[in-house]
């Protein structure tokens, strides 16, 4: 059963807009992850695509929310990201097989710190770190950016899941 997924309200600020569609998409990808198996989320199920895995796209997503709010908004140490490990590398995606569990506290971790950064700039700050061009966009643009990004691999996750053991749905 599908916890309770709502959209934002029709009528409310941008702010309230854009971190409802957020927020809306990480729910479904934590939905889309409820009842797998530790094998069942590590397990590849595109062949063309073997880090398209349920925890891999856990994985990506939590270091995509680490990357443009703490390290390109908050000009953050880029270090502490693999998605800037070398060019083509996909680190971000690797899990070294750890439990989907482990996974999922990581990435609610990082939203939990991702909407406190949110909530302490307004939406036309841009970001700080001095050797990204993208460091030029406004809280706006990230915010914009991550709805599309989590979206976009909520999608995934939803054939992935279907793939694995049948289980579909949206609402």
């Amino acid at each position: 059963m599908a916890p309770e997924l709502r959209r934002p309200p029709l009528r409310a600020d941008e702010r309230t807009t854009l971190s409802g569609w957020l927020d809306l998409q990480r729910k479904i990808l934590r939905w889309k992850c409820e009842g797998l198996s530790d094998e069942d989320a590590h397990r590849s199920v595109i062949p063309t695509s073997p880090a398209m895995t349920m925890a891999g796209l856990v994985s990506h997503l939590r270091w995509t929310e680490h990357m443009w709010l703490e390290v390109v908004f908050l000009g953050g140490d880029k270090e502490r990201n693999p998605a800037f490990g070398p060019p083509g590398g996909g680190a971000d995606w690797r899990t070294g097989g750890r439990p989907l569990a482990g996974l999922l506290a990581e990435y609610e971790a990082q939203c939990a710190r991702s909407d406190e950064i949110v909530a302490a700039a307004s939406l036309d700050d841009t970001g700080r770190h001095p050797e990204f061009h993208d460091s030029g966009a406004t809280l706006r643009w990230v915010l914009t950016h991550l709805v599309e990004e989590t979206g976009r691999h909520a999608g995934h996750a939803d054939l992935v899941r279907e793939l694995l053991d049948g289980t579909k749905g949206y609402y």
